[in-house]
């Protein structure tokens, strides 16, 4: 579900406590939490309406100053039932927190791990956790497009998948492109590392 930086500011403040949906099936779910460039937005309750028990105040709640501006809105959004979403400001992204906790314990070190290695096994691309977060770290702040030129992997794939490892606190994402955290760069030395430990075993 995607709100516009201004949407989102004005629910943080309380100004915009609604907002409308033109859906084949529900995609948000009650009491789900949602993660935004703001925080962490709550959808409280989800309901199907029609247009016409729509009353005044939620368009206003909506952020919109008539019908003929909330329908205006349902253009680009296709066929589908009308939705009705709760929602309010629930808190600060705890991703950023997590991305910005670089000392990290040997059991933490082990989770993570442990985690991209699922990943890999679960991969239909094959292992491609550490190819990705060294990718990034040589090409900070380059989009999803210029990442899938340099790498051979599907621009949509990456995104997907860089979402996965933005989700564990390992990447951040900016308009112009991806950088990996404080976080992911502890936890990508350790693994570049076994790498080489690896290679000279062998060698």
């Amino acid at each position: 579900m995607l709100f516009t930086r201004d949407v989102l500011e004005k629910i943080k403040k309380g100004e915009i406590e609604l907002a409308f949906r033109r859906w084949m099936l529900p995609r948000v779910k009650t009491g789900s939490l949602i993660n935004t460039a703001v925080g962490q937005i709550e959808i409280s309750q989800v309901s199907q309406v029609k247009l016409t028990d729509i009353k005044k105040e939620d368009i206003k709640l909506a952020g919109y100053s008539s019908m003929e501006e909330l329908q205006k809105s349902f253009y680009h959004q296709g066929k589908g039932d009308v939705y009705r979403i709760e929602l309010n400001f629930s808190g600060p992204d705890p991703r950023i927190e997590l991305r910005n906790k670089a000392n990290l314990s040997d059991q933490e070190l082990q989770d993570i791990c442990l985690k991209l290695a699922r990943y890999d096994k679960f991969s239909k691309v094959g292992p491609w956790t550490s190819e990705v977060l060294n990718l990034i770290a040589e090409n900070p702040h380059h989009k999803a497009a210029d990442l899938a030129r340099a790498s051979g992997f599907e621009k949509e794939w990456l995104k997907v998948n860089i979402r996965k490892l933005k989700n564990i606190g390992l990447t951040i994402s900016f308009n112009s492109g991806y950088e990996v955290s404080p976080r992911g760069r502890i936890v990508l030395q350790y693994l570049n590392d076994k790498v080489k430990s690896t290679n000279k075993k062998n060698y």
